[in-house]
This record gives C-alpha cells, sequence and structure tokens, in this order.
C-alpha cells in the first residue's frame, strides 16, 4: 500500500494563528470536502484542493460536520451550542440551539434524520418536524453514529461507556467496557458496508484501544492495542479497512479486524479527524496545526501465477486461490499484512511482516482447490520476489538468490553480475527445479536448486523485463527494456524474430510452435513464422493455455478465450492440414472446424478430414469418408473421382461433372444430375442412344414430377416409360377415370399385373362397368364375380356362377351374409343352402337365438329355436345314409330345437302378463299356457324362461278360475323359490288367502283324455299326457286348449304316402256308409261307433273306441293306436289331420274325435290351432302366429 499526496492546504485566521480541524466530511458524490476550522465551515474542491467558499454563521468553534446521505443538505455543529442546516448550494436554511456546546452529528443514512450531541444531551431533527426531540444523557456525548439501515443510533460517552438508541431515542443497548472511567470514547462508527451478515460497530478510546462489537454489544475478536490515543475512527465505503489517527501524529490504515497495514501520512501535530471519499481510495486528513492533507492510497498487486492457478492479496491480509479454468476460488485469512505470494504445483508460499507461511494441498488432484499449512518460518525476511518450489523457497534481493528449506535453513546462495529483473519456476523433478532468471544486463540465466553454479542460457543487449521458455525447453521468448519481443532457439542461440510492442509473453504451454504477447492494448499471437494477429486486449499476458489466455488488467486477473481461428486459417493456406488440425484442437469455432474438414478433404488428407468432421458431428461426410476408405481397399486409386464425390457432397456439381468426364465415369454425373432433378444437365451425359439410359433418365424425371406435386405429368411420363404400374398407381390415387380405362384398353392383354391394378383401382373408383370390362379383356371370371359381389350386383353374380359352378361359393355365401346382415333371415337360409353351407346357416341362427332370449324377445327365441330345427332337419335329410352318426345327432338336435321354440314361444306370453300391466290373453288361455310350461319344463329349463314367473302365473289364474288345489301347489311351490321382489308381497298373500279356499280344483278345469275319456288332474309329473293311457295331449297353439285329437300310428306294412293315397281315397266310401256309425254317450264323453260292430271280425275292431279298462295302470309305456289298412279304409279324410314332416322323419296321423269342431294345420309349422284362434291371429299379424308363414304364399 502506498499514500500519494494529491493536495495538501493549511488554515489559518487573519491573525496567521493555525486553526485545529476539528472535522471533516465528504459530499456523498466525493466532489467536496467539507472542513469544520475555527469558527468557520471551509468547504473545498477535492480534484485541485481550492477552496470554494467559506460559510459564515457561526460565534464560536465549529467542532463538527456531517452531510446527508442524499447529498441534498449538510450541518455544522459549533461552541456556540448552534447547528446549522446548510444546503447542497451553500445556503445556510435552517438553525437550532441545545443548552451546551455541539460536540458531533450524524445523518440517518434511511431517514435522512439529524441527530446532534450536545455535552448532556442530544437531539433528533427531520425536515418534516417543527421542533427538536432532546433527551438527556448522564454522561458527556463524545462522538455518535446511525447505522446503516438507519434504526439505530450509537452515542460514545466520555464515562467509557457505548450507549444504542432507537429512532425514538430509547436506549436499547448499553455497552459495558473495562476500565470504562479512565478510557473515554473518543470516536466510533459503524461499518458501512451492506454485504456483513451483522452491523459492526468501531470503538476507539482514549484508553489507546480499537474494539468492535456487534448491535446486541456483544465484542468481536479483542481490543487492538493502538499505542496512541486515537481521535477519529472511520471505515470505508465497502467496509473493507479502518483509518485511526490521534496523537501519534499519523493516520494509519487497518483491516476490519484491526490489523495495522501501513501509515496513510505523517503530520506535523495531531490528527483530530479524517475522512474516507465514498466509494474510492482517498482519504482526507485534517491536523492541530491547521493542515489538511488529502491522500490517494495506491493498493499494489501481490500475486502469483502457475499454470492455471492464480494466488492474489485480497484486502490486504487475505489470499485467494483462483482456478482460472473452472472459475474455483478459495480464501485463506492471513490475519497480518500479506506482502509476498508464491505458488508452485502443490505448494503456496505467503510472506508476512514477520514470517512466512508455506501451504500445501490435501490432495493430488487437480481440481482440489483445499489448501492447509505445512510449515511456518518465523523469520522476518527482506526481499524483492518470492519464488516456491517443491521443497524450497527462493528469495531475491537486488542480486542475490538466496534458497531455504522449509524449515528456514538457508541451503544455497547465487549472486549474480547485475540486478535480478525476473525470476520464474521452469519445473523439473521434486528438489531439483529449475528457475529462469532474467538480469538487467540482458543476461539470462538457468538454475537448478540443486545446482550451486547457475547456468547461462543466452545474453543479449539490452535488460530483461519478462522471459518465457517453451513447452519443450527449446525456444525462449524475452521482452526487453525497450518493449521488444525476441525470440530465440536455445540450442543455437540464434535469434528466430522479434516483434516490437510487448510488455509481457507467454508460450502455449498446449502447442509449441505459438505464443502470444501483450502491448498499447493489444493481444498478438505468432504461429511459426506466419505474421502476427492482434485483436484487442487491456492488461498484461501472463500465461497460454490452448485457447485461453490468462490476462492481468489492473487488479484482477480473468481468462479469455481467444479462438486459434487465424492461425489454423494461416496453416491451411500452407496446406499443413496437420499442424491446422493440432491448432483447431486448441480451440476455435464449429464454423472454423467446418472449413478445416472440408479443406483437408479437398486437399485428400482423408485421416485430418474425418477427426474434423467427427468433431462437427457431421454424418454424411463420414460416411462419404468411409466410402471412399473401402474402395481404396478394393484398389481404386483415381483420385479424380474421389474429387469429383466430395465437390458433388458440397454441392459444386459442375466441378464434380468435369472431373467425372475427364476420369472417364460420364455415367456418374449423370445419375447425380438425375439424382438433382437437373435433367437438362443429365442429358448431356447419356451414353450415345443408349435406351436403357433414356428410359432410366425419363423415370426419373417422372418420380421428380410425382414428388413435387405434379402427378399428372408423371403419369404420362411413366406411361412413356413404360412404367404403367406406376402410372396406373398415381392415376388411381387421383381418381381420374377416364384416364384409367384410355390406358387399360390400350395395354396389352398379356400385361396382367397392369390390367389388375387397373381394374383394382377402378373398382376403388366405383366405376364396377368400367373395371368388369378390364377383368373380361384379362378373363379373369374370378375376378369378376368378386367385383359383381362388391357391387352388390347379385344378378349378374348369379348369372356367371351359374354357368361356372365352381365359383357358386364365392357368390352366395357373400350374399347370404349381405342378406343376414339386413334381416333376411329365410333368404339367408337359403343362400347358404345354395351355397352348400349349412352350417354357417345353424351358427347365424344360433347366434340370433341367443341375442333375442338374453334380450327377453321370446318369441322371437321360439322362432329362431323353430328355424334351428328345420334347419337342422334339411341338414338331417340332406346327409348320406352312411353318416349315420351325424344323422341322428342332427335328428335329437331337432327334437330338442321344436321343444325350446314351444316353451320359448308359450313362455312369451307368461313373461307379458308377468312383466307388463295388461295382456291380451284370456284367463284361461294363461291358466292353460302356465300348466302346459310347467308340464314341459320337468324335461328341463331352456335359458331365459321363469319358472317362479310361470308358477306366478299359474297361482293367480287357478286362484281366479277356482282351481284353488292347484294354486296353492303352485304358491308353496313358490314359497321354495326365489322370489323377485316385485312378487313378493303378492304371494305372501296369496299363500295366505289361498288356504280359506277349499282344497279341490272345480270340476269343468279338469281336462279329458279323448282316446280313453279319463278325466285327468291339472297337473300330472309323467308330464304332458293322459294319466290313463299315456297318450299326449294336443294342444291349440294360441289357447292352449286341449283339441279332440288322438295320435294314430300306421301298421308297419304302410308306407306314409300309402296311407294318405288311402286316405284320400276312401272319402266317397265314407259317404256311402254313412248310416252305419252310431253316436252314444259314455259318462261325460262322446263316443263314435263306425262300421257295423256286429260284422266286424275282431282285427277289425275300431281301436279308437277302447275303453279305459284295458289299459295296464302299471304299465308307464305308451302305446299307440295302430291303424290297419282296413281301418284306415273305414276313415273320413275330413277327421283326420297328417303332419307331412320331411324325410327322414315319418308323418304324423291326428284323428279328430269331435269333427264338429274346426281346427286348422299349419303347413309349414304342422301347428294344429282352433280354427276361431288362428283366423283371428292370421288377421291381426298377417301370418301363422308360430311359424310366421304367409299363408297365401
Amino acid at each position: 500500500m502506498r499514500a500519494v499526496p494529491i493536495w495538501v492546504d493549511k488554515v489559518h485566521d487573519r491573525d496567521k494563528i493555525d486553526q485545529c480541524i476539528w472535522g471533516l466530511c465528504f459530499r456523498p458524490d466525493g466532489s467536496q470536502l467539507i472542513v469544520a476550522a475555527g469558527n468557520r465551515v471551509l468547504v473545498y474542491d477535492t480534484n485541485d484542493g481550492s477552496l470554494i467558499q467559506p460559510l459564515k454563521g457561526h460565534k464560536d468553534t465549529v467542532y463538527c460536520v456531517c452531510y446527508a446521505k442524499d447529498g441534498k443538505r449538510f450541518a455544522s455543529g459549533s461552541a456556540d451550542k448552534s447547528v446549522i442546516i446548510w444546503t447542497s448550494k451553500l445556503e445556510g436554511i435552517l438553525k437550532y440551539t441545545h443548552n451546551d456546546a455541539i460536540q458531533c452529528l450524524a445523518y440517518n443514512p434511511v431517514t435522512h434524520q439529524l441527530a446532534s450531541c450536545a455535552v448532556s444531551d442530544f437531539g433528533l431533527w427531520s425536515p418534516e418536524q417543527k421542533n427538536v426531540s432532546k433527551h438527556k444523557v448522564n454522561s458527556r456525548i463524545t462522538c455518535c453514529s446511525w447505522t446503516n439501515d438507519g434504526q439505530y443510533l450509537a452515542l460514545g460517552l466520555y464515562n467509557g461507556l457505548v450507549s444504542i438508541r432507537n429512532k425514538g431515542g430509547e436506549e436499547k443497548v448499553k455497552i459495558e467496557r473495562p476500565n470504562a472511567a479512565t478510557s473515554p470514547v473518543w470516536s466510533l462508527q459503524w461499518n458501512p458496508s451492506r454485504e456483513e451478515s451483522y452491523d459492526v460497530l468501531a470503538v476507539a478510546d482514549w484508553g489507546q484501544r480499537l474494539s468492535f462489537y456487534q448491535l446486541s454489544g456483544k465484542q468481536i475478536g479483542k481490543d487492538r492495542s493502538l499505542g496512541y490515543d486515537p481521535n477519529y475512527v472511520g471505515w470505508f465505503s465497502k467496509g473493507e479497512y479502518v483509518v485511526v489517527g490521534g496523537s501519534n501524529k499519523q493516520c494509519c490504515l487497518h483491516t476490519k479486524e484491526g490489523v495495522k497495514l501501513g501509515v496513510i501520512g505523517d503530520q506535523t501535530s495531531w490528527t483530530w479527524s479524517a475522512a474516507v471519499r465514498p466509494d474510492s481510495n482517498y482519504v482526507a486528513v485534517g491536523c492541530q496545526d491547521g493542515t489538511i492533507a488529502y491522500y490517494q492510497l495506491i493498493f499494489s498487486t501481490v500475486h502469483g501465477l502457475y499454470k492455471d492457478r492464480y494466488a492474489y492479496r485480497d484486502n490486504m491480509t487475505d489470499v485467494i486461490i483462483q482456478h482460472l479454468i473452472t472459475d474455483q476460488k478459495v480464501r485463506i485469512k492471513c490475519r497480518d499484512l500479506v506482502k509476498k505470494i508464491a505458488i508452485y504445483r502443490h505448494r503456496l508460499a505467503v510472506q508476512l511482516p514477520d514470517k512466512i507461511v508455506i501451504y500445501e494441498l490435501y490432495s493430488d488432484d487437480a481440481a482440489d482447490m483445499h489448501y492447509k499449512v505445512k510449515e511456518k518460518i518465523n523469520k522476518k525476511f527482506d526481499c524483492n520476489l518470492l519464488v516456491v518450489c517443491s521443497m524450497n523457497i527462493i528469495l531475491c534481493h537486488d542480486k542475490r538468490l538466496q534458497c531455504y528449506s522449509f524449515q528456514g535453513i538457508k541451503e544455497k546462495e547465487w549472486v549474480m553480475e547485475s540486478l535480478i529483473r525476473y525470476i520464474k519456476v521452469i519445473g523439473g523433478p521434486s528438489g531439483r527445479e529449475g528457475l529462469l532468471v532474467g538480469l538487467k544486463n540482458g543476461q539470462i540465466m538457468k538454475i537448478f536448486v540443486d545446482n550451486a553454479f547457475p547456468i547461462m542460457l543466452l545474453k543479449q543487449s539490452t535488460s530483461v523485463r519478462c522471459l518465457d521458455v517453451s513447452a519443450s525447453r527449446t525456444k525462449l521468448a524475452v521482452v526487453d527494456e525497450h518493449n521488444t519481443c525476441l525470440v530465440y532457439d536455445i540450442n543455437t542461440k540464434d535469434l528466430l524474430f522479434q516483434e516490437p510492442n510487448a510488455n509481457s509473453v507467454a508460450w502455449n504451454t498446449h502447442y509449441e510452435d505459438m505464443l502470444c504477447f501483450s502491448g498499447n492494448g493489444l493481444l498478438n499471437i505468432k504461429a511459426s513464422n506466419f505474421p502476427v494477429h492482434q485483436q484487442k486486449l487491456q492488461g498484461f499476458v501472463v500465461g497460454f493455455s490452448g485457447s485461453k489466455i490468462f490476462c492481468l488488467h489492473i487488479y484482477s486477473m480473468s481468462s479469455v478465450d481467444v479462438p486459434q481461428s487465424a492461425s489454423m486459417y494461416q496453416y491451411l493456406e500452407k496446406k499443413l492440414f496437420r499442424d491446422a488440425y493440432k491448432v483447431a484442437c486448441l480451440g476455435v469455432t464449429d464454423g472454423d472446424w467446418e472449413v478445416l474438414a472440408h479443406e483437408a478433404l479437398e486437399g485428400l488428407d482423408f485421416d485430418t478430414a474425418k477427426k474434423a468432421f467427427i468433431r462437427i458431428k457431421d454424418l454424411r461426410y463420414l460416411e462419404l469418408i468411409h466410402s471412399i476408405e473401402e474402395r481404396k481397399k478394393r484398389g481404386e486409386n483415381d483420385n479424380m473421382v474421389f474429387l469429383g464425390d466430395i465437390y458433388s457432397y458440397q454441392t459444386k456439381f459442375n466441378e464434380a461433372a468435369k472431373l467425372y468426364k475427364k476420369s472417364g465415369t460420364e455415367q456418374k454425373a449423370m445419375n447425380m444430375y438425375t439424382d438433382l432433378r437437373m435433367f437438362d444437365q443429365a442429358k448431356e451425359y447419356i451414353g450415345s442412344g443408349d435406351p436403357l439410359d433414356k428410359k432410366m433418365l425419363i423415370t426419373k424425371q417422372a418420380d421428380w414430377a410425382k414428388s413435387s406435386n405434379e402427378p399428372k405429368a408423371a403419369a404420362e411420363m411413366y406411361i412413356s416409360a413404360g412404367e404403367f404400374c406406376k402410372a396406373i398407381d398415381i392415376i388411381g390415387e387421383h381418381g381420374w377415370a377416364d384416364m384409367m380405362i384410355d390406358l387399360a384398353r390400350k395395354l396389352d392383354k398379356a400385361d396382367r399385373e397392369a390390367l389388375s391394378r387397373a381394374a383394382m383401382h377402378l373398382t376403388k373408383m366405383e366405376q364396377y362397368p368400367f373395371a368388369a370390362e378390364v377383368y373380361s379383356k384379362m378373363g379373369d371370371i374370378r375376378a369378376l364375380i368378386n367385383l359383381h359381389v362388391e357391387a352388390k350386383h347379385w344378378e349378374d353374380a348369379f348369372t356367371l356362377a351359374e354357368k361356372h359352378t365352381e365359383y357358386k361359393e364365392e357368390v352366395y355365401v357373400p350374399y347370404a351374409q349381405w342378406l343376414a346382415e339386413n334381416d333376411k333371415f329365410d333368404d339367408a337360409q337359403e343362400a347358404f343352402h345354395k351355397a352348400g353351407l349349412q352350417g354357417e346357416a345353424v351358427k347365424v341362427l344360433e347366434q340370433l337365438t341367443h341375442n333375442a332370449v338374453i334380450e327377453s324377445r321370446f318369441n322371437d327365441a321360439g322362432y329362431y329355436f323353430w328355424k334351428l330345427s328345420m334347419q337342422c332337419l334339411d341338414i338331417a335329410r340332406e346327409d348320406d345314409e352312411e353318416d349315420l352318426e351325424k344323422r341322428e345327432e342332427m335328428l335329437a338336435k331337432f327334437q330338442d330345437f321344436q321343444r325350446k321354440s314351444d316353451m320359448y314361444y308359450a313362455y312369451h306370453s307368461i313373461q307379458r302378463y308377468t312383466d307388463e300391466p295388461f295382456t291380451s290373453h284370456l284367463p284361461e288361455a294363461l291358466f292353460n299356457i302356465s300348466r302346459y310350461l310347467l308340464h314341459m319344463i320337468q324335461g328341463g329349463i331352456p335359458h331365459g324362461i321363469s319358472k317362479v314367473g310361470t308358477l306366478y302365473a299359474l297361482a293367480k289364474q287357478s286362484k281366479n278360475l277356482g282351481a284353488f288345489k292347484l294354486a296353492r301347489y303352485a304358491y308353496e311351490k313358490l314359497q321354495s323359490l326365489r322370489i323377485p321382489s316385485r312378487f313378493q308381497e303378492a304371494v305372501d298373500v296369496g299363500s295366505v288367502m289361498i288356504r280359506s279356499k277349499a282344497f279341490q280344483d272345480h270340476d269343468e278345469l279338469l281336462p279329458m283324455c279323448y282316446r280313453c275319456s279319463t278325466t285327468n288332474p291339472l297337473l300330472n309329473n309323467g308330464g304332458n299326457c293322459c294319466v290313463n293311457c299315456r297318450q299326449p295331449f294336443v294342444h291349440s297353439f294360441v289357447s292352449f286348449e286341449v283339441l279332440p285329437l288322438v295320435e294314430f300310428v300306421l301298421d308297419s306294412s304302410l308306407t306314409d304316402e300309402e296311407a294318405v293315397q288311402i286316405l284320400d281315397l276312401s272319402i266317397p266310401k265314407e259317404k256311402k256308409e254313412d248310416r252305419h256309425w252310431k253316436e252314444g254317450r259314455i259318462g261325460q264323453a262322446q263316443t263314435l261307433r263306425l262300421g257295423q260292430p256286429e260284422e266286424e271280425e275282431p282285427e277289425d275292431e275300431d281301436p279308437f273306441s277302447a275303453k279305459p279298462m284295458t289299459f295296464d295302470q302299471e304299465d308307464t309305456e305308451f302305446r299307440p293306436v295302430v291303424v290297419t289298412r282296413s281301418v284306415l279304409q273305414t276313415l273320413s279324410r275330413s277327421e283326420v289331420y297328417i303332419l307331412k314332416w320331411p324325410k327322414p322323419l315319418r308323418y304324423q296321423f291326428f284323428r279328430s274325435l269331435l269333427p264338429d269342431v274346426t281346427i286348422t294345420q299349419c303347413p309349414k309349422c304342422n301347428k294344429l290351432f282352433h280354427t276361431d284362434d288362428f283366423e283371428l291371429q292370421y288377421l291381426q299379424k298377417g301370418h301363422c302366429p308360430f311359424c310366421r308363414s304367409n299363408l297365401e304364399d
């Protein structure tokens, strides 16, 4: 630290008597200095020390002055007990008084409230207040200061205490100090820095101590003994330094911890006041004899550099080590004045006033930044330069170099012929490092730590200012006193070159042939023997590593990224691609890498080009290089072709084409131009009349037209090139039907692929006639049939199928599926049959049946099951007699499906009765249906039919019709089943109420067997048949009443057809023999006697008139009525109903025992009905209620 006096002035009164300078303060912008001298306030210009204006207003000595931080006003306090407020224009605007002399003043830095302190009290004034609020103090106030947030005011008292008050004047903290009674506090000030984590108060007392305190009153560190009575203490604006002075006749600079750093200025009398100019290194000092001295403090740079580690002094007592690459920083607090710093590898040496401290890194990691103390040499050394090695420190003093161990033992000493101007460690083994030493007389020496004899490298005529040696130790760069950079060959001592305007020089540690030097605000980079490249740079170059240049500018070290582009281009001009690559590796832009890659590629230096393209990740050119290398391995050595490939990749197409032509490979040129869609240029390189080349060119031109969204032109080009398939695809994509059919008509029928594509596209365009024309031209019948099927032109398809029966299935299967999709199931069945796919027909119906049951459409389910049964019957009829097993299976399915169709048909009425509020059925019909269902259920319940619903309907209708016994049975059965909640209450009530009824059924409801005249119970455990003769009841399939029909079977000697023929012929015979029948009654049953029983033989006895007792009650097997030929001839055709089932089933024959009861038979489903019921249903629905057949058809 060096203090340079800027100006000095001495203040006298009119009688030439020296006036003591009691107080000083700066205007916040630093342009003016306010001085309290005698009974005047003086205002100085800080730039030249000229007196701007003396201010008069006080009648006695002015003790203190203070400027507001906003720069608008300042105040002065005097022994005349008054305070005057002055504006920045030096005009007095306000004056107020205290009861005693004013001792000190302080402006609040935030609120600009003024604290004015007299001997026994202090006042707080602000521009907004009319009155000054004053507060008594029990001791004399000597000094005051506000915290930088303006919340608290510290008062220094003559009794040695410090009182901290809030903005209202109330005491918050009292700092009790040791030996306070004999140590009046004479000056105090808060640290103005806002970067500190807490407020710091510096206190100077006349116990000759400097102390520091926190706002809470806690002392920071220990008291610093000054050795004199301090009159003032003041902080620098950033809080890094403290100025103290007093009876020692000096102004001293201390660290913020109180460590003395040096003397700012020696005076001839006591220094009573000092002020630090805001935000600068200027200090004004006021003395007892009236002297005002204005100093500039110059802090010299103390630093050291080794490769990318830079150590420098901060705040005079700290050492900061900065990693110039990663910009990491670490601070070492030495707590004393740092005089010298040296750094080398893992060592750091710091010289303090009374010792040298050696530090080392914790680890060998290159990125480690943590240092620990290794040794301390507790000696005071006087030296100009300090250097540290692995095991030694080197001290330089004038001509002498001294080598010490870390224990402080002097090991060697070298004495030079001249003053040492520069010294640098250039590396070497541990304990044997080499030093480069430059002398004032121009000698450059090389010294090894373990060698007592220096080696002279060379001697020049001018003094050495800076020097550096290249990485391989073969070249030496020197900057002399004339700012010339000289480069020597160390081995030959020859001067290689020299450059002017240099103040420092550094070799690149990564590249042997490159150095840089700085001077005149320019950075100069020189590579090999090429001209110097310059760019602007302020400061001194101290290191050069790769593309980073380490530059010291004033006090800060920075690393500057300097692209090595200029040097690289210099090598490229000379076609030195490998050297250019080495320079590029130091650091160039991506654009420079690209230039290098292309230049090397054009120079056919594929190795360098590959490395450069890898760096910029250009896969396209890497593939090109790889292909060229592979071709070279295969024996291709025509560099002209290789260069042509390179030019074509670089879009230099004309140059590439010329090279191809020179090398005799015009085909490559033509391919290049066609790939680029430059067809006109490509035609220039077509071989003489080669049709294949022309075709290829037209095809590629068409490809380009297609990709360029010109499809019509592309299609026409494809046609001219003979690429009909591609043309057809384009025409089809755009739906140009006219163009398509024109092309198809021109095509030869042998070109089947093109024709089939044309037909396919015409089909997509729904141009079915044109597509059919194309398929006809091809003679492709299968495709033509498929076309008609796709177009739903069924008539045309059927016509073709009749001519070509092998394609029958391909027509009828899609037709059947189409019919099924359109709910035309009958037609679909027929189509499946025609296609010979009975299994598909059954599968469709099974799915429909399942859906109908799931959706509770039980009438539809019954209908579909009937259809299924008939389908099974058809399959059984069509199967060969050899496949008996399948026929039996189909017949079993027929019976099962017939049963299910009957049950679902009947259950439909029950379901509507239980689920809907109204029904169209009479109670008797519901009663009969539920009875019928209960009998049928005994053989198994199909999915979806509810036994509960059936029993519920039976119970309700039985009760209504008087069948109380049956109703009770139904209710009891219901109680044992899970009943839906909606029926529960009705069932419970009905179960109770039915017990009040007679336990019997009404006689009129009991069914009678028309064969044996037996009255049957309403329910029969044996099923829907007579309990006596086991004859099954035949029901009318609307009301489900029992029809007066008895089924009979033919004698084994008769066939069905013969029986029908006999019955047809027996009609007139029956009319002729009308007189021979006799009607009678047996109990409640009517009887009919045919023929003349007295004349009949036993075998011709009427089998329908057999008496009930003839049946064996223990025999459970049903024995049907067997009719012989003679009996059959006696029957009337109108009394017999024939159910003509298709083969392999036999016909069923029924005889009506009550001819007056008219019965209608549906010829389609073979169901029997009361004629009235059937006609009503037919009128309502227009078809048979069971099979939905239209009888008119």
